[in-house]
């Protein structure tokens, strides 16, 4: 297996999280330089949560077969 390069300098980052740092410390402790409520926030507004829409989808076909049925 090759060994993977490193990659130097800072990746892309969306214009939001401009400055967004994070590591894991000596003891498995993750420390950030935003705060957890801001990380969240950003995510809850850009990033779709495939858990929910499943659960949409679920509850939405339930609902159309609710309705193909009362309509007998």
């Amino acid at each position: 297996m090759p060994k993977k390069k490193n990659k130097k300098g800072k990746p892309e980052v969306h214009d939001e999280l401009k400055g967004f740092d994070i590591k894991i410390n000596e003891f498995g402790e993750i420390t950030s330089n935003f705060e957890v409520d801001q990380l969240n926030e950003f995510l809850d507004d850009n990033v779709e949560d495939k858990k929910l829409k499943e659960v949409d989808q679920k509850k939405a076909s339930e609902d159309e077969d609710t309705e193909t049925n009362s309509a007998d």
